[in-house]
């Protein structure tokens, strides 16, 4: 568990290291996977070497570990941050169905947000779902978040437009709201 940043009852958080890259040649070559992503191209050994290595000034990335086997099963993310405006976007890609349902993705979404909402303090987070991903739509809305706007064929994938869903939710919202534990399993 060497560099574990943020932890909750399975997983860990840590920054990505040289290990992870076959994590991403696997995931970011994925066809389901680069579609609800938005990857047109496959992903290289040298595009997922700078994956690993990417340090931009607006966002915070993490691997998502699975504390049984140490193992990493997804990354999540903070991007766009504007501290000024105490609002950021999240990211979250647990690619792999064998790893999807065993509530990683809530410990995950919850450790970023208690991170966001509470260390860096930031106001609001949002997220933006592609509409066909129903089962991640309906995650958001049961970690706390809600439906905010559309944008109408804001997504091409497959020769067909797809509606972009916004998503937002707030400070006030996650610290007033029961947040949805582990043990409801996504």
């Amino acid at each position: 568990m060497k560099y574990q940043f943020l932890e909750s009852e399975h997983i860990y958080l840590r920054p990505f290291n040289e290990a992870d890259i076959p994590f991403f040649i696997k995931w970011y070559n994925d066809k389901e996977t680069r579609a609800k992503i938005g990857e047109t191209m496959p992903t290289s050994e040298f595009d997922a070497e700078n994956i690993v290595r990417r340090k931009m000034k607006d966002s915070v990335w993490f691997a998502i570990i699975s504390k049984e086997d140490n193992k990493i099963i997804g990354e999540t993310g903070l991007l766009r941050m504007f501290p000024a405006w105490r609002t950021t976007d999240l990211s979250i890609i647990i690619p792999d169905k064998k790893d999807q349902g065993k509530g990683y993705g809530t410990e995950a979404i919850n450790l970023m947000m208690d991170y966001a909402f509470g260390y860096l303090a930031y106001n609001r987070i949002a997220i933006g779902v592609v509409g066909f991903n129903t089962n991640a739509l309906a995650f958001y809305k049961k970690v706390g978040f809600k439906k905010e706007g559309i944008q109408e064929q804001g997504y091409y994938y497959n020769y067909h437009y797809h509606d972009f869903i916004m998503m937002r939710i707030l400070k006030d919202e996650f610290v007033a709201n029961s947040i949805v534990s582990s043990d409801e399993k996504m």
